[in-house]
């Protein structure tokens, strides 16, 4: 299904549905965009749509651009969380799960007590207290004990009730009562909330805590590794702690690929072969969100990942001490007329380079043997033959 704009008391929502029934909810409150465009919201709300959840985003300084505006974006209450969990419970599914950025991060904990079916909190780059966000402020507005603080582009309003709601105690005993897991993922490098923060959130924790370190991430992961990391550690841990969802789907057989649009529209694709889950898109220059590989890419990831293992079964087979194998490849059309090895000689080809790098101690004549062994996969030899590609109508398609 789509994504779609909700109306919520105290802001606007997005609410995100997964193929199917959900079979588990969660609620992402999150600062991201008040550093500007992030791929951070898109990719964690992706790594749970793709595991069954329902996802109900609140970013308060999502909107319009954020450069020019009159009045600086009002921080969410915590009533406004609260709100929001209540909307997705009516609509969806109680939540269970909490993911808070940033200033919604403290946000998210200073809920926990009013929120009991929550059963697994992650929160990233946010502060552990009250004092941790005052030290934003400007010294005239610290002194008043309530002010706007600048983060980049973005200008936050911070008032008094939402700096006590956020006080460190309330958030220690928050987090030392809450029964269930607790993900706490930091950028040691960010320069607006230090990583004591995150040490002292584990600390509180009442149950054993995971801290993962995000290196070289800024405040709102920003760079799309960055952000594809973090959604890389925040499914299977939700996943584990909140509900297995896509693994209650029953495998595909062998030899089977199912591929069906993703949730949040666009171009992009969620591939699902045997109990994994792949993810399609297109580069933003082609109309896509660039969610991930092109088609194209994973044609050739396919050739590369065939031929180091058909490469690897052979040296391991021969006991030759070869330690690592690493293959290149770049994909591009040429002209027929240019390729001595092409059968046809009119209008382009394709073409994939493939670079074989293979690492240890080998001889010539090994060497020169696995590069042969690599022509051999048996993806490289699929590519080279005719397949036969049929197309049916699935008579069980419903509108």
């Amino acid at each position: 299904m789509p994504t779609r704009a909700v109306s919520l008391p105290g802001g606007a929502g997005r609410l995100e549905l997964p193929a199917g029934a959900p079979a588990a909810s969660a609620v992402l409150v999150s600062c991201f965009a008040c550093l500007g465009h992030s791929p951070g919201p898109e990719r964690l709300a992706r790594a749970l749509v793709s595991r069954g959840f329902a996802v109900l985003r609140l970013d308060f300084t999502e909107g319009p651009a954020l450069e020019g505006r009159e009045r600086p974006d009002t921080v969410p209450s915590v009533d406004a969380v609260v709100a929001a969990s209540a909307w997705l419970a009516t609509h969806a599914q109680v939540p269970r799960l909490l993911v808070g950025h940033s200033l919604g991060g403290a946000a998210v904990v200073a809920a926990l007590p009013r929120l009991p079916d929550v059963a697994a909190v992650a929160l990233v780059n946010a502060p552990a207290g009250a004092n941790d966000v005052r030290a934003l402020l400007p010294p005239a507005a610290r002194e008043a004990g309530a002010g706007d603080i600048t983060l980049g582009p973005g200008r936050l309003r911070l008032g008094r009730d939402f700096l006590s709601a956020i006080d460190e105690a309330a958030l220690s005993k928050a987090l030392g009562a809450f029964p269930g897991a607790l993900l706490v993922m930091h950028a040691p490098g960010d320069r607006y909330v230090g990583l004591e923060c995150a040490r002292r959130l584990v600390a509180s924790a009442r149950q054993p805590a995971s801290l993962v370190m995000l290196d070289g991430a800024d405040h709102v992961l920003s760079r799309p590794e960055d952000a594809a990391y973090a959604a890389d550690v925040l499914g299977p841990w939700a996943a584990r702690h909140v509900a297995p969802v896509r693994e209650r789907e029953a495998p595909l057989p062998e030899g089977q690929v199912e591929v069906r649009e993703a949730s949040e529209g666009g171009l992009a694709q969620d591939i699902r072969v045997g109990t994994h889950w792949l993810r399609a898109d297109e580069p933003l220059t082609l109309g896509g969100r660039d969610s991930g590989p092109t088609p194209y890419g994973l044609l050739a990831a396919a050739l590369g990942a065939c031929t180091s293992m058909t490469v690897r079964m052979y040296a391991d087979r021969h006991g030759w001490p070869l330690t690592r194998v690493r293959v290149r490849l770049d994909h591009d059309k040429v002209h027929a007329k240019d390729c001595a090895e092409c059968e046809s000689r009119v209008g382009r080809v394709d073409r994939l380079e493939r670079l074989v790098r293979l690492e240890g101690p080998l001889t010539d004549e090994q060497r020169a043997r696995l590069l042969h062994i690599a022509d051999l996969c048996p993806v490289h030899r699929t590519l080279e033959s005719k397949v036969d590609v049929r197309t049916r109508w699935d008579d069980s398609s419903t509108e």
